[in-house]
C-alpha cells in the first residue's frame, strides 16, 4: 500500500539550488516506492496484490499494466475520474546528489472506502510506504491497528514520513515487524546516528530495523557494509556484493529493490544475514538500469545465496 506515480528521471550536470544546470539524460517509468517492492516481489514469483490509486489518465493505465505484466494482483487500485495520476521528479547527477519532487494527483483520493480489509486480513504481509497527504497517513495508521497479528508489518517511511518525527510515527513503527530506511531518513527520524536510531525504533515497537547505507561505511577487514540490521540483541553488516558497471549508476530505487529482496528472503523463511545478503543483490541489480524496476530480475536470474 503506497502512492503509485510516474517518475520522471533525470540526469543533470549538477544539482544547483540557485542557477542553471543541464540536463543529460530523461525519462519516464512507473514508481512509487512500495509500488516498486511489489513490483520486484512479484518477478521474483511472490503473489503480491496493490491498494492505492490512479487517475484515469494514460499514466495510469500504464502503472496499472505495469504491474499485471508481472502478476500483481491490481483489483483493489482505485482509479479516481477527472484526477491525474501521481508524478514524480526524480533529479540525480554525477556526484550521486538526488531530489525528487511529488505531485500527489490521485493518491491524495485514497480513502477508507477504498480499502477492502478483508482483503488485506488473508496477506501473510503488508508493505507500507509514504504518501504526500495526512488523510493517507492516519489511514494507515489506522489499518494496522484493525489487523490481526497474522499479518505482519513491514514499513518503509521514506524522508516524507521521516521528517514528520519519531512521535508522529510511533503509532506505525509500535506494530512494524520490519523497518526499512536509508541512514539519512533514520537519522532524520530519530536525531541519532543509525545504530542508535535503529535502537530506538526497536524500542518503539519494531521487531527488525533495516538501514540502507548507499555507498556503504568500511569494516576494519578492508571490506565495505552497505546495509545494517538490528533484530533483539544482534546486529548484522551486509557486506557489499558490487559489481562492475558502466557509467555512473542511477539510484533512483535501489532501496526499494533492496526491500523486494530482504522481503522475498524473510517469507522463504531465510535467515537475517541471507535476508541481507538478497536485498544487496536486488538492488545491485536495479542499480544496472535507469529506472526503479527495469533492472529487477526474476528468480531463473538470479544466484539465491
Amino acid at each position: 500500500m503506497g502512492a503509485i506515480n510516474t517518475d520522471c528521471l533525470c540526469r543533470v550536470r549538477e544539482i544547483v539550488t540557485d542557477g542553471e544546470s543541464v540536463i543529460n539524460h530523461i525519462k519516464s517509468a512507473p514508481g512509487g516506492s512500495a509500488a516498486n517492492t511489489a513490483y520486484g516481489l512479484a518477478k521474483l514469483g511472490i503473489r503480491t496484490g496493490f491498494i492505492g490509486a490512479t487517475g484515469d489518465d494514460v499514466e495510469g493505465r500504464f502503472s496499472i499494466q505495469d504491474f499485471e505484466s508481472v502478476g500483481v494482483d491490481t483489483s483493489e487500485i482505485q482509479t479516481k475520474k477527472g484526477e491525474k495520476t501521481g508524478y514524480a521528479l526524480c533529479l540525480s547527477d554525477k556526484l550521486s546528489r538526488r531530489s525528487i519532487y511529488i505531485l500527489p494527483g490521485a493518491n491524495n483520493l485514497l480513502g477508507w472506502q477504498d480499502i477492502n480489509l478483508d482483503y488485506v486480513k488473508q496477506a501473510k504481509m503488508i508493505h507500507l510506504s509514504s504518501f504526500v497527504n495526512d488523510k493517507q497517513f492516519n489511514i494507515q495508521i489506522e489499518l494496522v491497528e484493525k489487523l490481526p497479528r497474522s499479518v505482519k508489518i513491514s514499513f518503509t517511511p521514506g524522508m516524507l514520513y521521516a521528517t514528520k518525527g519519531i512521535k508522529a510515527l510511533s503509532p506505525l513503527l509500535a506494530k512494524t515487524h520490519i523497518l526499512f530506511t536509508n541512514r539519512e531518513e533514520m537519522e532524520q527520524l530519530t536525531s541519532m546516528d543509525f545504530s542508535a536510531g535503529a535502537k530506538k525504533c526497536l524500542s518503539l515497537g519494531c521487531q527488525i530495523v533495516v538501514v540502507t547505507l548507499g555507498r556503504g561505511l568500511p569494516l576494519a577487514s578492508g571490506k565495505t557494509f552497505t546495509s545494517y540490521i538490528c533484530h533483539a540483541n544482534r546486529e548484522y553488516k551486509i557486506e557489499s556484493q558490487k559489481r562492475n558497471r558502466e557509467g555512473q549508476p542511477e539510484a533512483t530505487g535501489a532501496g526499494d529493490a533492496f526491500a523486494a529482496g530482504f522481503l522475498f528472503g524473510f517469507l522463504k523463511g531465510r535467515n537475517l544475514e541471507q535476508c541481507g545478503q538478497l536485498g544487496d543483490m536486488i538492488a545491485q541489480h536495479a542499480l544496472n538500469k535507469a529506472s526503479a524496476r527495469e533492472g529487477l530480475p526474476t528468480l531463473a536470474e538470479i544466484c539465491i545465496p
